[in-house]
């Protein structure tokens, strides 16, 4: 299917030359020969910069919307869809023909499709690390999973527990453990969330948000013990065809 019209879309994000969205469009628009239709990365400093990309950026479709301005992008938009309400958390943007902004969140529809084949009878609850954008659209894809979860911050609050308070009770409790921090990206392959590494066993899933690497320290750490692992490349990859769907409904 050849498309002639002039469309653009692209990646909201800080520091985000390392990006996945950009490659996967690129090559999706020449492999279904969309003509026309660019996906560029718009790296702003601070979410202020915002408001000047929609105003500058001719025939703009569609965004998506990555670390850190998820929640933060928020107030600038016109419309939420239901879930991206519920999520508090937005990673797609579609522009209308008259220029109205709606946010949604595909994120979540990433992560539970990419989860749901790992799962077993015992896999009955999660630890989430982290609590930024990201953990929020992983939340909601386990409560649609009826897994029940537990955020760990570096300071514990109502919502969340802290690193220290990590045992093997813990282990013993939740069985998929969640790393939605950016701890472990590319260049700092070398960091890791601090976790008790030697607690993970056969029973437990290690997943990681994180893509590049293919393989994070996190994800080795918790292999070396004998845990399923998976990396977010199924995710992004879901997340990304869901948003294109929103773009073209």
């Amino acid at each position: 299917m050849t498309k002639n019209s002039r469309k653009r879309f692209g990646l909201l994000g800080r520091n985000i030359s390392y990006s996945f969205s950009k490659g996967h469009f690129t090559t999706k628009f020449e492999k279904e020969k969309y003509q026309g239709y660019t996906y560029e990365n718009f790296d702003i400093q601070e979410i202020a910069a915002f408001p000047e990309i929609i105003k500058n950026t001719e025939h703009l479709s569609g965004l998506n919307v990555t670390i850190p301005y998820k929640e933060e992008v928020i107030p600038f938009l016109d419309k939420l869809s239901k879930k991206a309400t519920k999520i508090g958390a937005v990673n797609t943007i579609k522009i209308t023909k008259k220029g109205k902004l709606k946010g949604y969140n595909t994120d979540y529809f990433g992560f539970l499709k990419s989860l749901k084949p790992l799962l077993k009878q015992h896999h009955k609850k999660a630890l989430i690390l982290g609590t930024g954008g990201a953990s929020k659209g992983v939340a909601f894809a386990l409560e649609e999973l009826g897994i029940k979860y537990q955020f760990v911050s570096r300071k514990a609050s109502e919502n969340a527990i802290d690193y220290s308070q990590i045992n093997v009770e813990t282990f013993q409790k939740y069985q998929i453990i969640i790393n939605s921090t950016p701890i472990g990206t590319s260049p700092n392959i070398e960091a890791c969330p601090d976790i008790p590494y030697e607690l993970f066993t056969e029973q437990h899933i290690a997943y990681d948000l994180i893509y590049n690497p293919a393989e994070t320290q996190f994800l080795k750490n918790a292999a070396a013990q004998g845990a399923q692992i998976k990396n977010g490349l199924d995710m992004l990859i879901f997340q990304a065809e869901k948003a294109w769907e929103i773009w073209n409904k």
